[in-house]
């Protein structure tokens, strides 16, 4: 648990930072101030129960700035969802963390145990949602540049047909 706890911290701060910093270089790319101060984003990703909301819509407004929203909408909502519902395990597994039965306290492990696979859903999602920022669109081409000297012709001459390829008396292909 406390290998856990300390993992979603490291996540938690490294993807906050990550957020800051690009919305930063966005905003200034396109010569806008940021609307929200760096505290208000620190709040909003990291307060418990507020962050479910304000996190994935600073997601949502970034994704908006970069004009990938088109492509990213998909992964964000799925790691919403994902968030959510492993918020709801996890509440559900605080209250049932008070059982003293046995059959509550083994409730409760096959709980905490949801809990855990569902966080690794959310940050496998998360994932998806950061590398959607940092790679390339699928749909940009390719450019291949091809290399002509100037003293050749742009292109070169067809050869003149050279007649039909039937066997005399047969009919031509179509």
């Amino acid at each position: 648990s406390v290998a856990a706890i300390a993992a979603v911290t490291v996540c938690a701060v490294t993807a906050v930072r990550w957020l800051i910093a690009r919305r930063a270089a966005v905003l200034s790319h396109h010569g806008l101030p940021e609307p929200r101060s760096a505290w208000g984003l620190w709040a909003g990703c990291l307060v418990p129960l507020a962050n479910v909301v304000w996190a994935p819509v600073y997601v949502i407004e970034l994704a908006v700035l970069e004009d990938h929203y088109a492509r990213l909408r998909r992964p964000i909502v799925q790691w919403w969802i994902a968030w959510v519902v492993g918020y709801v395990a996890w509440i559900f597994a605080i209250v049932t963390s008070f059982a003293t039965d046995a059959q509550g306290i083994a409730n409760n492990t096959v709980m905490m145990v949801l809990t855990y696979l569902l966080a690794a859903v959310t940050v496998a999602a998360l994932g998806r949602v950061f590398e959607g920022f940092e790679r390339k669109p699928v749909q940009r081409p390719a450019h291949r540049w091809v290399v002509v000297t100037p003293d050749q012709p742009d292109r070169p001459e067809a050869p003149a047909p050279a007649g039909p390829v039937e066997l005399p008396g047969r009919e031509q292909a179509a």
